[in-house]
């Protein structure tokens, strides 16, 4: 009975020990496990930050890894489960990261806004990060010339949008023209708002960036032109044998301008201009101008000119002395208190009996060239009537032959120096000086220059002096208007291939690289040609198989479209064509005649208003094209003649002038058909032997230049017809009727 006690306390120590090892068990277990956990997490932490993964949170629960957070993209989501499977087990990684839904994803709207002044320029918007904001800074820091840049550019990492690049450059050299403006790019549109000088320079800019927006780029244009300020304010109204006309027309508001205008035509006066401007003398401007012009036309004959306030009054011979009177005494009654009035009647003609009046005159040529003939005064007015006249037209162009005359009128070297400022302002014309009038007469590509040299003789001879105008506008001489022809931008790509020439990599319609450059000015002189319907053509000479020359000649056309394209050049109105062997323009037993006959020529189209000449008759190069050389003699290996345009009596333009380029390859290299022996050659080359050389007026063999031994020289021509001597050969038949008629006589054979 006493052991029980005994057996019960060892009993109860047991169990206490056993329950204290449980514990401590747990307690050693659980501490273990949070120590590999926090190894695991700090561990896998680590891996993530090293590799740039700093938005991913790690969770550790036991053996598991939980990584949490947004990703940016999946692919960011992918390689933050590989660099945390790098550290542990993959198997123990749970993936409870998130991706944004890409559709929600919009990118931004990309805009520049460019700001341009006397000041300097500014740039303010969203550029793509991937096109860089380096190169639109350095092509404005061009532009700045040494003004201030102000960058206020933000990039973002999204894909430039459609049509961003086109709209981007053409904004940017649109700049270039407009000193105070402001330019908004956008993805295929850009909006301009500017202020020119005046509104022929308005109209000029107007009409090149219209031609050269890019396709696919949306224009808005707001472009003013301030009102010019006219000094002297002048208006000259003239009736003589010609008719009723105004030299100059100025006005301060439109309602004067139609009051002068109704005045001119009640005075016999057809079509006419006034230009509104700024520098008016007087709010009765337009009172005085219809006072001006009412007495003129009951005058009969005569000038009147208003400069300023001066009213000057030129009554010509044929008016009598007693209308004369009348019509000035009621002029100055009319006349607004401001303005004063000079008037002259011009004396009757008299017989004269000496050497005549004296005269100083001066010619303009076409070419630039001036000859000075005449009478001056005396040796210091003729060093300086010679020294303005080299200012003026360039000291080679000058040609002096005056005398001296002390006896001549006052004022004449001030006449001599004012005609010669006038000279100045046409293209071709003459003056002529005597004591009682001078005048002008030529040639303008300004509708201005009639009234600015009103303005100067009437400023420079005083009141009383009597002047005649006589000048014609063209509008081929236009620079507003003188947007390039077809036969202008024939001459200028002609210039443009003087200097090199276009070349392909061997056997193949790939342009050799160092045909870039040439392919770069070709493209921009067709920037102002692309109204031009153009065929683009290829043609080989007759080695190899016929099917792989027509396919080789057609791929290459196709090429260099293909580049031009490339270079922004609107392509719409060029059209590739092959044709093979089927059009030589030499024979082809010779390496020469082949090379000339492997080439790509540029035609100008019926469309374009060639209807004299088929687009695919192309004449001779350089000598066709206005100011070529003389024709030179084809020799004994068929070169075509070369023959210059006959000289036109009108001056007129050549209606069409198609151009060539020629292209070099080696088409039949021998590899493309079977071996042939000397004789199967030469059989086969024979119809080409015994053609006869081209006539006057076909296509002359191009004269090629060494060419680098791994590429093919393209030679080129440029050609223009001549419907006055030569008749253009016919279009040969289609490609699909020759290959018809080729296919029969080989079955016949």
């Amino acid at each position: 009975m006493r052991l029980a006690p005994k057996v019960f306390g060892i009993h109860t120590l047991g169990l206490v020990a056993f329950v204290l090892a449980a514990v401590l068990s747990f307690l050693a277990a659980t501490w273990a496990a949070s120590a590999i956990e926090d190894v695991s997490a700090t561990a896998v932490r680590r891996a993530l930050t090293e590799e740039g993964h700093s938005w991913v949170g790690v969770r550790a629960d036991g053996l598991s890894i939980t990584l949490t957070g947004e990703a940016p993209t999946e692919a960011m989501r992918f390689r933050a489960l590989g660099a945390a499977g790098s550290v542990v087990d993959a198997g123990r990684v749970i993936d409870a990261m998130t991706v944004p839904d890409p559709a929600a994803i919009k990118a931004p709207d990309f805009s520049v806004e460019v700001l341009r002044n006397d000041d300097g320029i500014s740039l303010i918007g969203l550029v793509p990060a991937s096109e860089g904001r380096d190169g639109i800074l350095a092509r404005i820091g061009a532009l700045a010339r040494g003004g201030t840049v102000t960058d206020m550019l933000e990039t973002a990492s999204h894909p430039a949008p459609a049509g961003w690049d086109q709209a981007l450059d053409f904004g940017l050299d649109a700049l270039a023209d407009l000193p105070r403006s402001k330019i908004s790019i956008g993805a295929a549109r850009v909006a301009i708002t500017a202020i020119t000088d005046s509104a022929e320079q308005k109209a000029r800019i107007e009409t090149k960036l219209r031609r050269n927006v890019p396709a696919g780029v949306v224009l808005s244009l707001d472009i003013s032109a301030p009102r010019p300020v006219i000094t002297p304010f002048t208006l000259r109204f003239v009736i003589d044998e010609a008719g009723a006309r105004f030299d100059a027309c100025s006005a301060d508001t439109e309602k004067a301008r139609g009051r002068i205008l109704a005045a001119a035509r009640t005075a016999g006066a057809e079509a006419a201009e006034c230009t509104i401007g700024m520098g008016v003398p007087s709010p009765a401007w337009a009172g005085a101008s219809e006072a001006a012009i009412a007495a003129m036309a009951e005058l009969g004959a005569g000038s009147v000119t208003l400069s300023d306030a001066d009213v000057s009054l030129i009554a010509a011979d044929s008016v009598s002395q007693a209308d004369f009177d009348r019509v000035v005494g009621e002029l100055e009654t009319a006349l607004p208190e401001v303005f004063s009035l000079t008037a002259v009647l011009t004396p009757k003609p008299q017989a004269d009996t000496n050497q005549g009046p004296p005269e100083f005159t001066a010619t303009l040529s076409e070419d630039g060239r001036v000859q000075v003939r005449g009478r001056l005064p005396d040796a210091l007015t003729r060093s300086a009537v010679e020294n303005f006249a080299r200012a003026r037209f360039g000291n080679a162009n000058i040609y002096i032959a005056t005398r001296i005359d002390p006896a001549l009128p006052e004022g004449w070297p001030v006449r001599a120096l004012a005609a010669l400022e006038a000279l100045d302002a046409l293209a071709e014309g003459s003056v002529r000086v005597r004591p009682d009038l001078v005048r002008v007469a030529g040639v303008t590509g300004s509708t201005e220059t009639a009234a600015n040299i009103a303005r100067l003789l009437s400023g420079q001879l005083g009141e009383g002096q009597e002047f005649d105008i006589q000048v014609r506008y063209d509008p081929r001489l236009d620079p507003v208007l003188a947007l390039p022809t077809a036969e202008e931008c024939i001459a200028t790509i002609a210039a443009v291939l003087e200097d090199g020439q276009i070349a392909f990599e061997p056997g193949s319609a790939t342009l050799s690289p160092s045909a870039r450059p040439l392919l770069d000015r070709i493209a921009e002189t067709l920037k102002d040609c692309a109204d031009f319907p153009i065929e683009v053509a290829g043609h080989t000479d007759s080695q190899g198989r016929e099917e792989m020359n027509l396919a080789l000649s057609e791929d290459r056309a196709e090429a260099v479209v293909a580049a031009l394209m490339e270079r922004r050049i609107l392509t719409g109105n060029l059209h590739p064509t092959g044709y093979g062997e089927s059009r030589p323009v030499a024979p082809n037993d010779t390496e020469e005649g082949r090379e000339a006959n492997r080439r790509i020529e540029f035609t100008l189209l019926p469309e374009a208003g060639a209807a004299a000449t088929p687009a695919d008759a192309p004449l001779t190069s350089k000598a066709d094209v206005p100011g070529a050389g003389a024709a030179e003699d084809a020799d004994a290996a068929g070169d075509a003649a070369q023959i210059a345009p006959e000289p036109r009596p009108d001056d007129s333009r050549p209606e069409a002038a198609p151009f060539e380029e020629s292209g070099s390859g080696d088409e039949g290299s021998g590899d493309e058909g079977p071996a042939m022996s000397g004789d199967e050659g030469a059989a086969a080359e024979q119809p080409a032997v015994e053609e006869p050389a081209p006539a006057v007026g076909a296509p002359a063999a191009p004269v090629v230049g060494s060419a680098e031994a791994v590429a093919e020289i393209v030679p080129v021509a440029v050609q223009t017809p001549d419907g006055d001597t030569v008749k253009p050969p016919a279009r040969p038949a289609p490609i699909e009727a020759r290959a018809a008629e080729a296919a029969e006589t080989e079955a016949a054979d």
